[in-house]
C-alpha cells in the first residue's frame, strides 16, 4: 500500500530513558490524536490523564492498551523507562487482517476504556514486539508499512488473548449460541468469497431454512442480511481509513467488477463509494450517523 509522506505518518514508535523529571506525552493532539498507542512501562509509575478530568495512576512492570476512544494523555514519572508505539486506523486495519480471528480482535480494539496488563509473562511476551516496533521506526532507510502492520497484529493478538478477551466475548445461549458464533466466524473469514447461504449451513451442519430461522429469531436479520452487513461495513471501514482507490477495493472484496461493488454500496447505503469516501473526509474528526462508528457495528 502506497501512503503520502510514508509510514511516519502512520505510526509512531518512542524509547523513553529514565528521566530526571516527568514528561507529558499529549496523545490526544497533534498528528497522533486519532492512533491506538500500546505503552510498555517498566518498573515505575505513569498517570493517565482523561478528557473527563480523571487521573488514573499506573505502577509498572506492565502493558497498557490505550484506544484512542478512551481519550487521555500520559505523564511518565521521573526515573521511568518506557515504550510507547501506535499507529494510526489504516494500519490497524491491515493488522487485524480478514482471519477468523479479526472480528474478535476489532471488537476488542474498539473499547472505550484502556486495558492494563499485569501479569509478567504477558509483559514479557510483547515486550521484544513492543521493541522490534520501535527499531523498525528507527531507521527510516528500511521503515516498512508492512512490517509495522505485522508487529502490531502480534501485539494485538498477544494481548487479546493473554487479557482473556476471547474468553470475555458475549456470546449466545446454547445451541442457537453457538450455531450463531460459529455463522459469525465463517463470515469473517469468507465474506468475500460471496458463498451462498447454503454453503454456510451446510458447514454449521443445519439445513439452510434453519440457519435462516436462528438468525431472524435472535438478530431479527437473515442470514444474508447479516452476510451483506458484514461486507458493507468492511467497505465503509476500507473508504474511510485506506488510501485504496475504489477499484483496489472492490477487488480486496471480492467483487467481479468495480460497477457491480458500487451498485452494491448505493443499493444498501444510498451513497455511491465515491461520494461516501467524499462525505467520510469531509466529516472526519466529528459525529456523523452515516459514517462507520466501528468495528464492532456488525453484530
Amino acid at each position: 500500500m502506497t501512503m503520502d509522506g510514508g509510514i511516519h505518518h502512520y505510526a509512531r514508535g518512542e524509547q523513553h530513558a529514565p528521566s530526571l523529571s516527568h514528561r507529558r506525552i499529549r496523545l490526544q493532539k497533534g498528528p497522533y490524536a486519532d492512533f491506538y498507542h500500546f505503552l510498555l512501562l517498566g518498573e515505575g509509575r505513569a498517570e493517565l490523564h482523561f478528557d473527563s478530568g480523571e487521573d488514573r495512576s499506573l505502577q509498572g512492570p506492565l502493558l497498557a492498551f490505550l484506544p484512542p476512544q478512551a481519550r487521555c494523555d500520559l505523564s511518565i514519572s521521573a526515573g521511568t523507562a518506557a515504550h510507547l508505539v501506535g499507529v494510526s486506523a489504516q494500519v490497524m486495519v491491515d493488522a487485524i487482517g480478514d482471519k477468523v480471528e479479526s472480528y474478535s480482535l476489532r471488537i476488542f480494539s474498539e473499547q472505550r476504556k484502556p486495558v492494563v496488563a499485569l501479569d509478567s509473562l504477558l509483559v514479557a511476551e510483547i515486550s521484544p514486539l513492543i521493541s522490534g516496533f520501535v527499531r523498525e521506526l528507527a531507521d527510516p532507510s528500511r521503515s516498512s508499512w508492512m512490517v509495522a502492520s505485522a508487529y502490531m497484529r502480534l501485539i494485538l493478538m498477544t494481548l487479546w488473548r493473554g487479557s482473556d478477551g476471547e474468553r470475555s466475548e458475549p456470546r449466545g445461549q446454547g445451541e442457537t449460541g453457538s450455531i450463531l458464533q460459529r455463522y459469525r466466524q465463517l463470515v469473517e473469514a469468507g465474506f468475500r468469497q460471496h458463498r451462498p447461504i447454503s454453503d454456510y449451513a451446510a458447514e454449521l451442519g443445519v439445513t439452510a431454512d434453519r440457519l435462516h430461522s436462528i438468525c431472524q429469531r435472535a438478530l431479527g436479520r437473515s442470514p444474508i442480511q447479516l452476510l451483506h452487513e458484514r461486507v458493507v461495513q468492511e467497505a465503509r471501514l476500507r473508504l474511510e481509513r485506506s488510501a485504496r482507490n475504489i477499484q483496489e477495493i472492490s477487488d480486496s472484496l471480492g467483487f467481479r467488477d468495480p460497477t457491480y461493488f458500487s451498485h452494491f454500496f448505493k443499493r444498501k447505503t444510498g451513497l455511491s463509494p465515491a461520494g461516501y469516501r467524499e462525505i467520510a473526509r469531509a466529516s472526519s474528526g466529528s459525529e456523523n450517523s452515516m459514517l462507520s462508528s466501528g468495528y464492532a457495528d456488525w453484530p
